[in-house]
C-alpha cells in the first residue's frame, strides 16, 4: 500500500512541528506550511499529496478560503480542518466547501488518524471511479 502524504498547514510553528514528528511516527509522509499562502504553492508543485490538515484561523489567508483555493485546483485532495476555537458556522462553511471533517484542537492522535485514513480511502475511491470512467470511455470509443 502506498504511503499517505499528508500536508499540515497551520501558522503555530511548535504545534505544526509536534504534530507532523507525531504523524510521521505513524507511516505517514508529511509536510508543512505555515499559511494559507505557502500550502496553495506547496499544493502547486507536489501533486502527491493526499490529504490536507488545515487549521481555520489563520492570519492571511484563512482556513476557509485555503479550503476553498485547494477544492477549485485540487479537487482530489481531501482536506482536514482543525481549529481551536471552533465555531459551529466555520464547521458548517467548512463541509459545504468540501471539508472531509473537522476536528478540535488539540485533537486525539487516534481520531486523526482514524479521519486520515477515512479520507485516503475517500480520495482512493474518487480516483478508482475516475479511472473506470475513463476506461468505458476508451472501450465505448474503440467500439469495444
Amino acid at each position: 500500500m502506498p504511503v499517505v502524504k499528508v500536508m499540515l498547514v497551520d501558522d503555530e510553528i511548535p504545534f505544526t512541528e509536534a504534530l507532523a514528528k507525531r504523524l510521521s511516527k505513524r507511516d505517514l509522509t508529511v509536510i508543512s506550511a505555515f499559511s494559507g499562502k505557502e500550502a496553495l504553492e506547496k499544493l502547486k508543485d507536489d501533486s502527491s499529496i493526499d490529504i490536507v490538515i488545515l487549521d481555520v484561523k489563520m492570519p492571511g489567508l484563512d482556513g476557509i478560503q485555503t479550503l476553498r483555493e485547494i477544492k477549485k485546483s485540487h479537487p482530489l485532495v481531501e482536506v482536514i480542518m482543525l481549529t481551536g476555537n471552533a465555531t459551529v458556522e466555520s464547521a458548517i462553511e467548512g463541509m459545504k466547501l468540501g471539508a472531509y471533517d473537522y476536528l478540535l484542537k488539540p485533537c486525539d492522535m487516534d481520531q486523526l488518524m482514524a479521519k486520515v485514513a477515512e479520507a485516503e480511502s475517500k480520495k482512493a475511491m474518487h480516483e478508482e471511479k475516475i479511472l473506470e470512467a475513463r476506461m468505458k470511455d476508451i472501450a465505448m470509443r474503440r467500439g469495444l
